[in-house]
């Protein structure tokens, strides 16, 4: 089924409504998304992480060369946090043969060549070498069971909740999958969390052994798009897939297409679903009354009230034409106790088009509150029945 009005829905709260607005608005404000030829596809707004229009967006798929996605968010984490350098030099073992890899991509090491983590960087993101993943798994992590460990405790991290990996390299494996879905997560959390490395997805070509390899990411060389990224991937379980980013005029969007029959059809479906997005959505950031967004009371809390603030960055993703015909409700946790941490999600605001829920967006603590004294606790222990039994006469 295609969905073009999708953002997880949130947990459901014993909410208490701050806002609900009439609406009116034109019965056809959500434009269709085009038709895409491929097993399952995804857009999804970079600044918002909304997904726009999707299909089969959660179906367990093999993943192919995306998993290098994987691969190059761990190796980056890596250098960010000090453990490894781009100017270390690592020895290929023969596991990192390319010989290892026939009839797939591959950078062409050899047994005992030298290579910078930057090379083996390329290797993966510009050549999709295969033998390059195993170089840097087992650089980074000393053997590829732990790297690949290290790949699936982040895909935890990041919220891909439908994905598994048993290599750093994506040849079909009978337990390996992961969705359109988890691979949009992941690439919004590459291009944000790891922006010098992402610079090297937009690159066309790279040298190894006197051996120029071209991205094979077709996009790359379209000029009606500024395509700067992502990456293919095609087995024959898995079919050709392309996940491409573009930004235009401030405004990124990311698209997956999986499992098409062709390297011409996953170019030209991803270019589809990138030209519908720029020319009919529009990232936004919404204004409220001050009064919706107030700080909250916290029972047992100190301080008693806690500071809101949208999550998502405050940025929603809207029907081009369409801000105007916003509604919009909030809603807040009316028994919200002591201990809050900071970033906890406290309420939520739904927004509306044509009385149909567009985006359900979260409303989190800006502050820890810890737990008050017992003199405190114990007046909020005297007035919260009091407050709750005036709340249920209005």
């Amino acid at each position: 089924m295609i969905k073009t009005t999708l953002l997880k829905h949130l947990s459901l709260f014993t909410l208490f409504t701050m806002a609900s607005l009439p609406f009116s608005a034109s019965a056809d404000v959500l434009p269709s998304p085009p038709v895409i030829d491929a097993k399952a596809w995804l857009l999804m707004s970079y600044e918002s992480g909304q997904v726009i229009a999707s299909f089969n967006e959660n179906e367990p798929l093999a993943p192919a060369s995306l998993t290098k996605i994987m691969t190059s968010y761990v190796v980056g984490k890596e250098i960010n946090a000090g453990h490894i350098n781009n100017d270390d030099l690592v020895i290929i073992s023969e596991n990192a043969w390319g010989k290892k890899f026939p009839g797939s991509s591959k950078m062409f090491l050899n047994i005992g060549d030298n290579v910078t983590v930057d090379q083996l960087n390329k290797g993966v993101i510009i050549s999709s070498g295969n033998d390059a993943t195993v170089a840097l798994a087992e650089h980074v992590a000393g053997h590829q069971a732990a790297f690949i460990e290290m790949m699936n405790r982040q895909a935890e991290v990041i919220g891909m909740q439908n994905t598994y990996f048993t290599n750093p390299h994506g040849l079909d494996a009978d337990e390996q999958f992961t969705t359109a879905y988890d691979i949009a997560i992941l690439t919004r959390a590459l291009i944000k969390d790891l922006p010098e490395m992402y610079g090297l997805f937009k690159e066309k070509s790279f040298t190894f052994h006197d051996i120029k390899q071209g991205n094979r990411n077709g996009l790359l060389w379209d000029t009606t798009l500024n395509v700067d990224g992502v990456k293919t991937g095609h087995t024959s379980k898995a079919g050709y897939s392309l996940v491409s980013s573009a930004e235009q005029s401030g405004q990124r969007f990311i698209a997956v297409v999986m499992g098409t029959k062709s390297t011409g059809i996953r170019r030209s479906e991803s270019k589809k679903l990138l030209t519908w997005g720029f020319r009919f959505y529009q990232d936004l950031t919404p204004t409220f009354d001050g009064k919706e967004l107030e700080p909250i009371k916290v029972w047992y809390g100190s301080p008693s009230k806690v500071s809101v603030e949208l999550g998502d960055g405050g940025v929603i993703t809207v029907p081009r034409r369409q801000r105007k015909n916003l509604e919009h409700k909030v809603f807040y946790n009316s028994n919200l106790e002591a201990p809050i941490s900071k970033g906890e999600q406290v309420g939520k605001i739904e927004w509306y088009l044509d009385e149909e829920i567009l985006i359900v967006q979260p409303i989190l603590a800006l502050e820890d509150v810890v737990e008050a004294p017992w003199y405190g606790a114990a007046v909020d222990t005297i007035w919260r029945p009091i407050s709750q039994w005036f709340s249920t006469q209005d």
